[in-house]
């Protein structure tokens, strides 16, 4: 079983202090890099997860999901801006991935023009899906990680359970919005068949 390391918008602007900042999302940042990190010392880390991708909001024009007078639910203050610094990857993520053969990584960017949750949703540069681009390269598995618990990490899973690939949720790498239904999106996905670390 070939497993993939799946990094759910680990980007400045959900970092706390950004324009959308989750609680806790710095913490999960850090305890992912330090997986990654402790996996090249080790050398385990290209057997645990020979592939990494990162997803990430890349709205360009997402119509409502931006919003003068946000919902927090459905709607959002305007972030994650196609080719802004709060789009990019936190540099406690991307400072850890430096150390990973470029090969065994992939980037995702995803709502360009819409809400776009799930990294499911998302694309590589040549517009090839992710369930796509990770059958190709024999993946069967994936660990989620990043954030929002309760939104991307949330949507993510569940389509990764429902395109048929086995899903493991590390949830102390994951920070939510709102901590009730952080709890609540836990429990929808062991439910729905994937295990909770």
């Amino acid at each position: 079983m070939a497993t993939a390391l799946l990094i759910v918008d680990a980007q400045l602007d959900f970092t706390e202090g950004g324009a959308l900042g989750v609680a806790g999302a710095t913490t999960a940042f850090r305890r992912i890099a330090e997986t990654i990190q402790a996996g090249l010392r080790d050398g385990t880390l290209a057997q645990e997860h020979p592939l990494i991708v990162t997803t990430q909001d890349w709205h360009i024009d997402p119509g409502d999901h931006w919003s003068d007078s946000p919902d927090y639910v459905d709607s959002w203050p305007v972030h994650c801006e196609a080719g802004t610094p709060g789009a990019e990857l936190n540099p406690i993520i991307s400072l850890a991935l430096r150390g990973v053969h470029p090969d065994r990584l992939l980037r995702v960017t995803k709502g360009e023009h819409e809400a776009a949750y799930s990294g499911f949703e998302g694309h590589d540069a040549e517009g090839a899906p992710l369930a796509e681009l990770l059958r190709a390269r024999g993946i069967t598995a994936v660990d989620v990680v990043g954030v929002a618990t309760d939104h991307c990490v949330r949507a993510t899973a569940l389509d990764a359970v429902s395109a048929g690939f086995q899903v493991q949720l590390i949830a102390d790498q994951t920070a939510a919005v709102d901590l009730g239904r952080g709890q609540a999106a836990i429990q929808e996905l062991r439910e729905a068949g994937a295990r909770i670390l």
